[in-house]
């Protein structure tokens, strides 16, 4: 039995501001880090062996916060970021392996970024509302399969997410580790929506908050056993 953690990032300054975010790269605010604190004692009973996050900075932020703030979450070992790089610049050190007694690897992957909301980033949720009304708005943002305009729809990310969580997220559970993931709201909610078997209504109702990590048991099957949400 091995446990899978996924957390939504904390507060973005953009998530304050009531703007669509999806691919642009803004950070937490004071609040974001503070929830960011939060679930690292929230997961100080459990220890991680394995974390994924997505390349945006809040979603990396809050890794590094839950992985650094409790001792116990790493059982004295050192969080170690992974890139998927060929820049020669890296000089290699891209693919340094570590000591796994001695160190957490931290693996970033852009299949786990937040979804592209197109034409819509940047702008103000309420005014877009009042723009566009309130119906198709919803849409944009729940419906599985609308796509928002220039952007993706909730299903084009489940096509990067779920493929990426089963070739790479579930191998490590399968070895025997425990992983976090630090992620996105639609990101996460394509994965929760396979991990739970939810329809497309189902999860058209899903919401994440911030900072507030769940735990699955996943067992030698590769079926999820239980489920705990850290409020």
């Amino acid at each position: 039995m091995t446990k899978l953690f996924l957390v939504r990032h904390g507060q973005s300054t953009w998530n304050a501001a009531n703007r669509f975010s999806g691919w642009v790269d803004v950070p937490l605010n004071k609040k974001g880090r503070q929830e960011a604190f939060q679930a690292a004692h929230k997961l100080s009973s459990y220890q991680i062996d394995v974390g994924f996050t997505s390349l945006l900075v809040r979603a990396i932020e809050t890794i590094a916060i839950c992985l650094t703030e409790c001792e116990q979450v790493c059982g004295g070992r050192s969080p170690v970021f992974k890139h998927d790089a060929d820049d020669p610049n890296w000089k290699g050190w891209d693919n340094y392996e570590g000591d796994h007694s001695q160190e957490i690897p931290i693996f970033t992957s852009r299949d786990l970024d937040e979804r592209y909301y197109g034409n819509l980033q940047g702008l103000n949720k309420t005014e877009t509302v009042q723009k566009f009304g309130k119906d198709i708005v919803h849409q944009w943002r729940r419906s599985f399969v609308t796509r928002p305009p220039g952007g993706e729809s909730l299903a084009d990310t489940a096509a990067r997410t779920i493929p990426f969580f089963g070739d790479r997220i579930m191998k490590h559970l399968r070895d025997g580790d425990n992983v976090l993931v630090s992620a996105h709201g639609n990101s996460l909610r394509s994965i929760i929506m396979y991990l739970d078997h939810l329809d497309e209504q189902e999860v058209a109702n899903l919401e994440l908050v911030t900072g507030i990590p769940i735990v699955y048991d996943i067992n030698a099957e590769e079926k999820v056993t239980s489920k705990i949400i850290l409020n």
